[in-house]
């Protein structure tokens, strides 16, 4: 069985379906990038894996356990994390006391959790900025502290909303690098949402492609591309003729 196992999954709100019969897999150690129009049911997929949905039908396997409709902090302490596209940091609370929230779904100790969350923080380039508060920082670092605390969480697969949003070309560059590090280095399966084309298809060992709530295509990066569904639907001419 797969790492992670997607099975004819629909989602319907009254009527509206936002995710129709939905079916692939993620193995463990994979990059898989989720891309598609505004409005194809990307983050409905995403909330219904992690528990903030309940799917209508289908099921979904995580290492070799069905978690179907378990709530976000069962499947979380299953191991499994996730990023927002809009950021859930707490502008009230430091860089490091923002991470120390992820580290507390595995301790209850403040010495163990700040201890873990300094570690992350290094890892991450931001030891520098671990007093200060979120609202003292650029956009950039706050979408880093935001990775950060879902790295604190110890996920063995990464789910990434849109975390590059915002950011400038560098910032980017940057982030590319950070994912590949997290995918090598500390083996995190990532399961990524974005709408930059570069990234996502620099940075995935797969693509799944929705459309009006339906796969309307899976495969490698350079297969993608030239896929003409996808094409039509998303890429554009323009973009597939400069690949």
């Amino acid at each position: 069985m797969a790492f992670l196992e997607v099975s004819n999954i629909v989602k319907d709100f009254g009527g509206l379906v936002a995710n129709n019969n939905i079916s692939f897999t993620i193995e463990k150690g994979e990059i898989v990038g989720l891309i598609g129009p505004n409005g194809a049911g990307k983050t409905t997929l995403f909330n219904c894996i992690v528990g903030f949905y309940r799917p209508d039908s289908g099921q979904i396997n995580f290492n070799d356990k069905n978690i179907t409709g378990l709530r976000p902090f069962q499947t979380n302490r299953a191991g499994i994390g996730r990023t927002f596209q809009v950021m859930k940091v707490t502008t009230g609370l430091s860089a490091i006391e923002n991470v120390m929230v992820g580290a507390f779904c595995r301790t209850d100790s403040r010495h163990v959790a700040m201890k873990e969350a300094s570690e992350i923080l290094d890892f991450l380039g931001l030891k520098d900025i671990k007093g200060y508060h979120l609202n003292e920082l650029p956009i950039a670092i706050q979408r880093k502290i935001g990775l950060a605390r879902a790295l604190a969480t110890k996920p063995e697969l990464l789910m990434l909303d849109e975390v590059a949003s915002g950011l400038n070309h560098t910032e980017t560059d940057e982030l590319v690098v950070t994912l590949k590090r997290l995918n090598e280095e500390r083996g995190i399966t990532l399961f990524l949402i974005e709408h930059i084309m570069e990234m996502v298809m620099s940075v995935s060992h797969r693509v799944v492609v929705l459309d009006y709530g339906e796969k309307i295509a899976e495969g490698l990066p350079a297969e993608i591309v030239k896929n003409e569904d996808v094409i039509k639907a998303y890429l554009g001419e323009k973009y597939a003729k400069s690949h």
